[in-house]
């Protein structure tokens, strides 16, 4: 049987928070409750640059399920479905694993 996960890359995350948004409504999650968060991270400066960074990161919570319901019926989870940056991709273990491994840093596995 083949295991599924989500590829998150925080590289490209605009903090746009459709995720979160479009999880809530896919499950009916109540005020408080998310199966995905975006984290906000800084902003700080960087050593001996001009340059500022800020980071968003998606995190996957105990609530997420990959969207069983959607995938039975051979579509994305929602949060991938409706993620503008195209930050969150879904797939086998595989097929992710091998995803990161060209990417490197600025990302990681979600396994529920």
């Amino acid at each position: 049987m083949t295991s599924f996960g989500l590829f998150i890359d925080n590289e490209y995350c605009t903090g746009c928070h459709s995720c979160e948004v479009a999880c809530k409504n896919e499950h009916d999650l109540p005020l408080g409750q998310w199966g995905i968060k975006v984290l906000e991270l800084g902003p700080w400066k960087l050593p001996d640059t001009k340059r500022w960074e800020y980071r968003f990161v998606p995190v996957p919570t105990s609530l997420c399920d990959l969207c069983v319901d959607r995938i039975a019926a051979g579509k994305k989870p929602s949060c991938v479905h409706h993620c503008l940056a195209q930050a969150l991709e879904f797939g086998s273990l595989d097929e992710l694993a091998a995803r990161m491994a060209d990417k490197g840093k600025m990302a990681s596995i979600f396994i529920p």
